[in-house]
């Protein structure tokens, strides 16, 4: 007779262990093949086998099984080990081949999802999901009810473990006594791993060390030649294995053993786990300790059934809520209650509908376990976005409390901060830090000479290039030193270009000393930010919403974007192609230069040209057409002939590297996920992916040999204008009361600053970025204070937190797993923070003064290039951008998305017309001298927005 079930155990207590099971011999016999006449007994007849091996039906959902109750308690109960291992799973099956004697031979293994040694022996297969009868998922429950349960065995080597399975199977009366020395010598066969490889081997492989296929560790790796047994160490070929890298270094094996004999009447079935995983020689493919051994010997004719019942356990030990209660189970019914989940989550496909013999790829994402997990740990009900809903975007913590004292949220980041320190120096230690510093310094130095050519042309040339180099790594290495967030990186913006071209014009219009009415706007402005950091100001971050990151973040990724284009158009005016050329008329197309024209009444060059002749000393038309192009302008000479207007190579070949500069880094980004070369190869050249597409187009330029435009850098260490020194003087340029008049610009210099610094650090301390080491806004604006009282003393511009050149930085830094599974994309882990990667991208922006002569070789359009892969690649995530997407795809095409699911199509449309419509109205405020103040309106729109 069968054992009567055990009670559910009380919530309070779960029984002790079951020591011994007096379950009947006959523990799992295969179901037969339903057979009928027609189709409606084969449907009988599958429903009855389906039912009578079923569990229970939850057709009430609100009735809690003790099932449930079980799963819950030990889901919730605390273990001593906080998180349960890694499970590698192998099953390996009793075969013989040839004639040669029976062995244990690998034919698959698990980590997240299956792998099978394809029919020729020579290769893995590739990881697919793994796909179950429903059948085999009933034989493994029945086997788990009627085999022998051992729960935390001292056991410390395989033959221990293989007789202590065997002495209780006797003591239950499961296996006659005469058996056991057959079964000991089976259990005990050597175990043959799938290791062996193709003589042919891929260049992708060639750096990888292989045995040769003669040797006996290729052969039978796990004994020594003409052993019969399995080794009790690990052999040689086993601890050389680089599987072993694909998993994490706590990882423990499962071992599942199946396979038919001619000696037994009825099935073996054993469940084993070790109280210490302890490693069983050579048992298993990589060195890891085994927790657990499921074995399966059976009569002869169910080799078929006997494998599926191993790879059913298998991958219930792969699945991560099955995994944890085998870790925690304490009896039978707990195994039995884990499978009994497994069995509710399953979704099962018709059999005349889908090939089981088609491989499932495994998905890009893996669903969470935390519903499965939850709903048996009694954790909060999760709401439908996925989180808990607060009234507000962003989690109040304690970055963003105002503490009501005197700079008290400035002494908190510093307590906050301080501990990281030392850590946000040895952290850098990494390859990636590397290509994160010249991807960035590129960017920097690039945006430095843009906007110091402007700000020289605004200002003739009272603050220029020079000046915005010294600023630029003053600002930056000092903010990234000691600010509170140092991933953020210092950059002049163009609302600042806006302020400083109106500031110099009403100087000029009024005669006032330009510097020095913009050093006391610079302390008032300085002075300003330190009262707002005095006053715990920054807790008005928590109200910026998610329209204004994702408004704010889309406008400047924009700009840079059409910046790009707008400096490549004006590239193409300066060296225009000529449209109507005609390479037959190749020998009508010259340009010389000749002589100036002289005026008939005077006898005098027209002009004043006589001045230039004088200085050349010549007048003959010949000597005039040995001048190159710009000495023929400067001194007055003409320019003519049809190719006198048109360059066609630059502008061609500029586009080419603009372009080419752009799809290779972006290609090159996105080699971590090729399907060639190694992880290690793959991971190194999608790091150094923009470095190494500006290497590739300078090796085109230079190749090519066309005049391309250069990057221009200044060769000496002095101001640009020479009216001006290093030190601007507050007192005796202007007079008094403008002193005073200057906090009211201040005002706006302040909000600008603000709104600018604030709003790019929420999207910098975004929670997707899983930044570890907090946020510091109240000392990130302190230090923004302090940089510009500086600068303005020095005559320098002033900057503030620059949103597209610091997500670059952030994206540059990511870091994914190094174990993963096969077929299991790298998980995101966070951002590698530190500050040496932005110190040095400004330490090396001072010293590109001297570096001229290498920084000359750089074309502009390779540089334009990364300007607009970093203006594309920061819309990346953006929920604004997926949703432009679906005002051009039909609801059947459409992803699917959250919030589709909760909210109508016709309001997200409306809300982003709305979005769109407020981003054409900061573009055309950014257009005019209201630049100043686009901040301050993207947080306008963003209160519109909440009231629509």
């Amino acid at each position: 007779m069968l054992p009567v079930k055990p009670s559910p155990p009380p919530l309070v207590k779960l029984p002790p262990p079951v020591a011994q099971v007096t379950d009947p011999v006959n523990i799992c016999p295969p179901v037969k093949k339903m057979s009928g006449s027609g189709d409606e007994d084969k449907l009988e007849s599958r429903t009855a086998a389906i039912a009578s091996q079923s569990v229970r039906c939850s057709i009430f959902p609100f009735v809690v099984s003790p099932d449930t109750e079980r799963i819950r308690f030990m889901l919730k109960e605390e273990d001593e080990v906080p998180a349960t291992p890694q499970l590698f799973t192998e099953l390996d099956e009793l075969l013989a081949e040839d004639g040669q004697a029976m062995e244990w031979k690998e034919t698959a293994r698990w980590v997240k999802f299956e792998e099978k040694v394809e029919k020729g022996g020579e290769r893995w297969s590739k990881p697919h999901v793994a796909t179950l009868s429903l059948h085999s998922l009933f034989e493994l429950r029945t086997c788990i009810e009627k085999g022998t349960i051992m729960l935390d065995l001292e056991a410390s080597t395989l033959p221990l473990v293989v007789e202590n399975i065997i002495d209780r199977q006797i003591e239950n009366g499961q296996l006659k006594a005469d058996f056991k020395d057959k079964v000991m010598f089976t259990l005990l066969r050597k175990h043959q791993h799938q290791t062996k490889k193709s003589n042919l081997r891929s260049p992708a492989d060639a750096g990888k060390t292989v045995p040769s296929a003669s040797s006996p560790a290729t052969t039978h790796q796990t004994v020594a030649p003409g052993s019969l047994y399995v080794s009790e160490k690990p052999d040689k070929h086993q601890l050389k294995n680089k599987f072993i890298k694909k998993l994490p270094k706590d990882a423990e094996a499962s071992n599942i053993l199946v396979g038919e004999v001619d000696f037994l009447d009825s099935p073996l079935v054993a469940f084993v786990r070790l109280r210490q995983a302890v490693m069983l020689g050579a048992l298993t493919e990589v060195p890891l300790p085994t927790r657990f051994l499921f074995i399966l010997l059976g009569p002869k004719g169910n080799a078929k059934s006997y494998h599926e019942i191993g790879r059913a356990i298998a991958t219930l030990m792969s699945d991560e809520v099955f995994h944890d209660i085998a870790y925690k189970a304490k009896e039978r019914q707990d195994l039995l209650a884990g499978i009994d989940e497994f069995l509710d989550e399953v979704i099962v496909l018709p059999p005349a509908e889908w090939d089981p013999a088609i491989r499932i790829e495994p998905p890009k994402s893996l669903p969470p376990t935390d519903k499965r997990k939850n709903m048996y740990s009694g954790a909060d009900t999760v709401q439908m976005n996925g989180g808990e809903h607060k009234g507000g975007s962003h989690q109040i913590g304690n970055e963003l409390k105002r503490t009501g004292r005197f700079f008290g949220g400035l002494f908190l980041d510093i307590k906050r901060k301080a501990p990281y320190f030392p850590s946000d120096f040895y952290d850098a230690l990494n390859i990636q830090s590397l290509s994160a510093i010249l991807f960035i310094y590129l960017g920097t130095v690039t945006n430095a000479i843009t906007f110091g050519g402007l700000l020289g042309d605004a200002t003739e040339n009272m603050q220029g290039v020079l000046e915005s180099f010294l600023g630029t790594a003053i600002s930056g290495a000092v903010f990234c030193l000691l600010a509170g967030q140092p991933l953020t990186i210092l950059s002049s913006t163009g609302p600042v270009l806006v302020f400083e071209r109106l500031l110099f014009n009403f100087s000029r219009d009024n005669s006032f000393d330009y510097l020095e009415f913009r050093l006391w706007i610079g302390l008032w402005s300085g002075f300003f930010c330190l009262v707002l950091v005095a006053t715990d100001a920054s807790f008005l971050v928590q109200y910026f919403t998610r329209f204004t990151e994702e408004g704010f973040s889309s406008l400047i990724s924009f700009i840079f974007i059409y910046d790009a284009f707008k400096k490549m158009l004006k590239l193409a005016n300066y060296y225009p192609i000529n449209s109507e050329y005609k390479i037959n008329d190749v020998t009508h197309y010259d340009c010389i230069c000749k002589a100036p024209t002289v005026d008939n009444k005077s006898g005098l060059y027209s002009d004043s040209l006589e001045v230039s002749t004088w200085m050349l000393n010549v007048t003959e038309l010949d000597t005039w057409s040995s001048l190159t192009k710009k000495d023929c302008i400067k001194y007055g000479g003409e320019l003519v002939g049809k190719a006198c207007k048109f360059v066609p190579d630059i502008t061609l070949i500029s586009f080419i590297l603009f372009f080419g500069t752009y799809i290779c880094s972006m290609s090159l980004k996105k080699f971590k996920t090729s399907t060639f070369f190694p992880t290690t190869v793959r991971k190194l050249v999608s790091d150094f992916a923009i470095i190494l597409a500006i290497l590739i187009f300078c090796g085109v330029d230079a190749l090519v040999g066309v005049d391309t435009p250069k990057l221009i850098v200044p060769t000496e260490f002095k101001p640009t204008s020479p009216h001006r020194g290093w030190f601007v003087f507050p007192f005796g340029g202007n007079p008094w009361w403008v002193y005073v008049i200057s906090a009211v610009p201040a005002l706006l210099v302040t909000i600008l600053l603000f709104m600018d610094q604030q709003i790019t650090a929420v999207i910098i301390n975004r929670k997707e970025h899983k930044l570890k080491k907090g946020a510091g806004y109240h000392l990130d604006l302190f230090w923004v204070a302090v940089l510009i009282i500086l600068c303005s003393f020095m005559g320098l511009p002033w900057y503030v937190a620059a949103t597209v050149i610091s997500i670059a930085h952030i994206d540059s830094l990511k870091m994914e797993t190094e174990t993963s599974a096969p077929g299991e994309q790298p998980k995101f882990l966070g951002v590698r923070e530190q500050r040496v990667t932005g110190v040095f991208v400004f330490i090396l922006t001072g010293l590109s003064v001297f570096m001229s002569p290498i920084l000359k070789f750089i074309p502009m359009p390779v540089l334009y290039g990364v300007f607009l892969y970093m203006g594309v690649a920061s819309l990346k995530g953006v929920q604004f951008m997926d949703r432009l997407k679906l005002l051009l795809m039909p609801a059947k095409h459409q992803p699917d998305l959250i919030y589709l699911r909760h909210v109508p199509l016709r309001k997200v449309h409306l809300f982003t017309f709305f979005q769109i419509l407020c981003l054409a109205l900061l573009w055309i405020l950014k257009s005019t001298v209201a630049a100043i103040i686009f901040p301050l309106m993207t947080k306008t729109m963003d209160l519109e927005c909440n009231g629509l």
